[in-house]
């Protein structure tokens, strides 16, 4: 009797066939996960703003009326806009260079009292913070 050498070919394509089915399944989850990364990169920005927003309330017992009295960095990155303030309402647009099929904002509101934030997006839901939802 003749021992099997190697695979058979239907072995091979059984292998082939499953590397397939994984990879149709994992590259639209990476693709996901890498727009959500760089749209949490605009959280970081609104993070640092609300810190400005917060300690003006702190010092000036009201919310600024814009960027500029709140102190909010003014700098774009790669994939967000600078911040905009207006009174108090913290908004940063994530770009197109995130991978979404258009441009979208993620807002924060504070309460009257600056003690808690309440998050929205116009963004697609699967992509941003669990604040922003």
């Amino acid at each position: 009797m003749k021992k099997q050498a190697g695979f058979t070919l239907i072995e091979l394509m059984i292998v082939v066939a499953i590397i397939g089915i994984l990879a149709a399944i994992a590259l639209p989850a990476y693709q996901d996960y890498t727009i959500r990364a760089k749209v949490s990169e605009c959280s970081g920005i609104i993070a640092a703003c609300k810190t400005s927003v917060s300690e003006y309330y702190a010092s000036e017992n009201g919310l600024p009326a814009d960027s500029d009295a709140a102190g909010c960095a003014t700098t774009e990155t790669q994939y967000c806009g600078a911040p905009s303030v207006a009174a108090g309402v913290i908004t940063v647009e994530a770009n197109t260079d995130t991978g979404l099929p258009g441009a979208c904002n993620l807002v924060m509101t504070p309460a009257a009292d600056v003690t808690s934030w309440e998050g929205s997006t116009t963004c697609d839901s699967k992509y941003v913070a669990a604040t922003f939802r």
